[in-house]
């Protein structure tokens, strides 16, 4: 494994997108505090924000920030420019001190620009974002700086071409997406590879839903590591690439806080044998037909009939992945009780420019409704 930047960057990164909820929708703050001591006890450093994550800079703040020295942790925040966060380049450019002031941190390890694609690079550019980010790492406000992304890997290689100083891309591979024609997670990683990049890997358990396989899946990996858990096998899958610096887990409790440190604090790449078993899953999983969402909730933001649209998405793969329509149903119901319904799109498909998974949402949603109201 390669040491980047000359940093000691344990494996495992806390994903800051998904912290624990109180019952208001606020976060967790308690909570929170006892995740990142829990991650600090276990040997692990690395924090990923973003400006868009409602709440999560200042929540960090108090857990974080304010109870822990500077030099124990690399924090790291993002700014986005997409047409549904912000309308000129004074807007984007505000975000960074936005987000200093919000986490109190003084400076971020690493600050990239936020969930580029060809439809929003155009934005980044006219912005001139690119000079920005340079002209923060000389004043001393970023240490290193890049780019998350979700497009093809003929964009992507463009980009670096365009941009050879970037210093570190984030990009979104996980198993079940390694050889999708749609996320293409293996051909994108092997663009980083190419340009030498270094790799911090989002959403390694797909939203949640590598942590809850089909039975089969469960199944497979129980018979060969029984004491072992499921989000462990996705987890260290990803870490196991050499290219890879982290790989964030975005952690909503404790639970899963402890889980992840169990093998994670002391990791140990997938020998052969584990990674054939990650082959086999992948087989499984290929031949079951579901809506490739990751709850980012990026599309529910500008919505004007305010649908749930990631709930919904989760109620219909109740029914594609696990065959349980009934289930379904009733997690429709419970989720449009009061809020629009999968028949309310008026087909605006401000969803779908801000969706990074590139889903047809309006169609997937025409299905939906067709399958689940009553």
């Amino acid at each position: 494994m390669k040491n980047f930047f000359g940093m000691d960057i344990p494996k495992l990164g806390f994903g800051l997108m998904r912290l624990p909820k109180n019952e208001d929708g606020s976060i967790d703050v308690p909570q929170t505090s006892q995740m990142v001591d829990r991650f600090l006890e276990a040997g692990l450093k690395y924090f990923d924000t973003a400006y868009v994550y409602n709440g999560s800079e200042e929540a960090i703040r108090k857990a974080l920030v304010e109870r822990h020295p500077r030099e124990s942790y690399y924090l790291t925040s993002k700014l986005n420019a997409g047409d549904w966060a912000v309308k000129s380049a004074e807007e984007a450019k505000k975000e960074l001190d936005i987000s200093l002031e919000r986490t109190g941190a003084g400076y971020f390890d690493f600050y990239l620009l936020h969930a580029l694609s060809a439809n929003n690079i155009p934005n980044y550019d006219k912005y001139g974002l690119w000079d920005f980010v340079k002209q923060a790492k000389e004043e001393g406000k970023i240490r290193h700086y890049g780019f998350s992304f979700h497009d093809s890997p003929e964009v992507l290689d463009k980009l670096l071409a365009d941009h050879p100083d970037v210093e570190v891309v984030q990009l979104q591979i996980n198993w079940a997406d390694w050889n999708d024609p749609n996320v293409q997670s293996r051909a994108n990683y092997e663009v980083c590879v190419k340009h030498n990049k270094p790799v911090i890997v989002m959403e390694p358990v797909k939203g949640g839903t590598l942590a809850n396989p089909p039975k089969q899946i469960v199944d497979l990996f129980k018979s060969e590591a029984p004491d072992m858990s499921v989000p462990s096998w996705a987890i260290r899958y990803v870490a196991s690439l050499d290219q890879v610096m982290v790989v964030l887990s975005g952690m909503s409790n404790v639970a899963q806080m402890e889980d992840n440190t169990s093998y994670m604090g002391n990791f140990k790449p997938l020998d052969e044998r584990e990674q054939a078993v990650i082959a086999k899953a992948q087989e499984i999983l290929a031949s079951i037909p579901q809506i490739p969402c990751t709850a980012c909730h990026y599309c529910t933001d500008g919505c004007p009939m305010s649908i749930p649209i990631p709930d919904i998405f989760a109620a219909m793969n109740r029914d594609l992945v696990y065959g349980l329509t009934d289930d379904a149903k009733r997690k429709y119901r419970q989720v449009t009780a009061n809020a629009g319904k999968a028949s309310d799109c008026i087909h605006c498909l401000q969803c779908e420019d801000a969706c990074p998974q590139h889903i047809h949402i309006t169609e997937w949603l025409e299905k939906a409704a067709a399958s689940l109201e009553e």
